[in-house]
């Protein structure tokens, strides 16, 4: 009897403990769902790409994915909002917050300058190096975290964000030193570190617009304006590699008109929906960890799909990434806005929508 009682007791205690992590984790009811859809849509994502692959290419035009993703997230965004919010109503608010589409083009330039560059940066590394390189984005986000919200990172979650980027970078390892990695300085690792810089300030940056000047706005009247500066970066950058008349032609559409790869643009759009709340209602460092955390899944299902085997690096990386989740867990990073400043910023939003109508 004295040992059911203890046993319950541990319970109890076991119980609370991860309640109180889980409080910390996802302060609001719905954080847990947009988490969980974030590691889930990625491993998907992840897994059907691989499958569309023979000998490392691809038979369509990635560039013409891309851009159709671009198209359908823009559909999507318009088509959610409508659910609640008539036509007119929906061209009231756009004309009253027209200046967002300054504010989102600046994500929109920097992630086509990320997409441009991955090709060139590939050219001039052999992919271990590259895949090595870029995990230090991790470190670089919570630096540009710190400096674009004023904000200073606490010494746990330093520590967290270290020992991830420390087991994602052995991800990246051949331990068996079958692969070598170099890192000669030259042209090729300036672009990476301007690469990364673009990725890292994009995500950093769109999540203070959506806090600050967005803050009154629907997340998916923002997602309206984001994803027309990114189909016109897109096109802009089709017409300067002279794609502009020949990506929407049969030899590039017949290859996309495939279950595999329209579900890709399906799954692609639902991640951009996704992470447009994940950044409105967590923040950039949760969206690392939810990133690693897809990592140990990726692992887990290209094994028992592909048959891909899980090496001593990843088992270690993984060992990594768990102690980084459990460390991050104790004391995550709050970056929303009080419940005051949100209802001011809808308030201020409604107002201006009002003066809109009457112009």
């Amino acid at each position: 009897q004295h040992y059911f009682i203890q046993s319950n007791l541990r319970l109890v205690v076991m119980f609370d403990w991860l309640k109180d992590r889980y409080k910390k984790l996802f302060p609001e009811h719905q954080c847990a769902a947009i988490f969980i859809l974030y590691v889930g849509l990625f491993l998907i994502h992840t897994l059907l790409v691989t499958s569309t692959q023979k000998d490392h290419k691809y038979e369509y035009n990635v560039a013409t994915v891309v851009l159709l993703g671009e198209v359908a997230k823009l559909c999507a965004s318009v088509c959610i909002q409508s659910w609640n919010t008539s036509f007119n109503e929906l061209i009231s608010i756009v004309k009253a917050e027209r200046n967002l589409v300054w504010y989102y083009l600046v994500p929109a330039v920097l992630y086509c300058m990320y997409n441009n560059l991955l090709y060139v940066s590939l050219s001039g590394f052999d992919p271990a190096s590259y895949y090595v390189l870029m995990q230090f984005r991790m470190v670089v986000t919570g630096v540009l975290f710190q400096i674009i919200f004023q904000k200073q990172l606490k010494k746990m979650q330093w520590i967290s964000l270290i020992i991830l980027t420390i087991g994602c970078v052995i991800k990246q390892l051949k331990l068996d030193g079958s692969e070598g990695l170099s890192f000669e300085f030259n042209i090729y690792l300036l672009l990476i570190f301007v690469q990364l810089l673009c990725s890292c300030f994009a995500g950093v940056y769109t999540e203070s617009v959506t806090k600050s000047r967005g803050l009154g706005v629907s997340v998916m009247i923002q997602n309206v304006f984001l994803y027309i500066d990114s189909i016109f970066c897109n096109l802009f950058l089709l017409a300067c590699n002279g794609k502009l008349f020949t990506f929407l032609n049969q030899e590039n559409i017949t290859p996309i008109l495939n279950a595999k790869v329209i579900l890709i643009i399906i799954l692609t759009t639902l991640i951009g929906i996704n992470v447009s709340l994940f950044l409105r209602y967590m923040n950039s460092i949760s969206k690392i960890f939810a990133s690693a955390t897809g990592m140990i899944f990726s692992a887990i299902f290209s094994l028992l799909i592909f048959g891909i085997p899980i090496g001593l690096n990843k088992m270690i990386s993984i060992c990594f990434i768990l102690v980084a989740l459990y460390l991050y867990s104790s004391d995550p990073v709050n970056n929303q806005p009080s419940k005051s400043d949100i209802d001011k910023a809808r308030k201020a939003a409604e107002v201006k929508v009002m003066g809109s109508e009457h112009v």
